[in-house]
């Protein structure tokens, strides 16, 4: 997919990196990224997507703007308070980069509509803030065989994954599913919300920054991404950490039970 003049200017300092160039623009340019979340992880993340010029986000979101997500959901402003978060970012993505195109679904995606939707693009990020959402997000990703990115944030702490379930290792064990990293859900009420427990603002920012290195890693083929390894930070300490997991041949997914079948 060839580049104007003006995109080859907007885009030099990606052209002169060896490991992105002319080929790895023009595939960010033909991408199709579907964000899961305008909010604090959605907000860095859908920025830096749109500066890095992919050419098709999609953005998944049927919340509003309110005054309380202003202190870490950046791409959204004291004027776009009570609208869709997903028309707000889509205005900032459209100031910030008009090649891009946006596409929003103002929609809250479940089991029932997660597949036909994802089906549709070449990536998908997860920056939601619930377990439900999550499930059912890398469940329809494995069985429409697309790749996930997917990041959480606690009230110090962030941790980001990188989900090819569809996909085997050089050892042709397969890649392990999101249900391998954790099973099942905390118990109800367990996790306590944003609201109640709080979060520091400018880690959302950090961890929406490294989602879209992940995504743009995952586009344009460079580097190793985090395929079973969950990357812990902790802004306490300012500490990073990875945790190394593997495929459980007891997931519902792709495990032996199911290939038995």
């Amino acid at each position: 997919m060839a580049l104007s003049s003006d995109e080859i200017e907007r885009y030099a300092r990606h052209l002169v990196l060896a490991e992105v160039g002319g080929p790895g623009q023009a595939r960010l340019k033909a991408a199709r990224v579907l964000v899961i979340g305008a909010g604090g992880l959605g907000a860095p993340l859908i920025q830096y997507l749109a500066a890095a010029g992919i050419g098709t986000i999609g953005l998944v979101d049927d919340d509003t703007v309110s005054l309380s997500n202003l202190q870490r959901q950046v791409i959204h402003g004291t004027p776009d308070l009570g609208r869709l978060k997903v028309e707000s970012a889509a205005e900032a993505v459209a100031r910030l980069n008009p090649h891009v195109a946006v596409i929003p679904h103002p929609i809250r995606i479940d089991p029932d509509n997660a597949v036909p939707l994802i089906a549709d693009y070449d990536v998908v990020a997860d920056g939601s803030d619930n377990f439900a959402t999550r499930y059912a997000v890398s469940d329809a990703c494995f069985h429409a065989r697309r790749p996930l990115v997917t990041a959480a944030l606690g009230r110090f702490d962030g941790t980001l994954t990188t989900i090819r379930a569809h996909e085997s290792g050089p050892d042709g064990t397969p890649n392990p599913t999101y249900r391998c990293l954790f099973p099942s859900p905390p118990p109800p009420g367990s996790v306590p919300a944003c609201a109640e427990a709080g979060v520091l603002g400018a880690l959302a920012g950090v961890m929406g920054s490294l989602m879209a290195m992940e995504v743009i890693r995952a586009v344009t083929d460079f580097g190793e991404p985090l395929v079973g390894r969950l990357l812990m930070v902790d802004a306490r300490s300012m500490r990073f950490e990875t945790l190394h997991y593997g495929w459980d041949p007891e997931n519902p997914l792709s495990g032996t039970s199911v290939s038995a079948e």
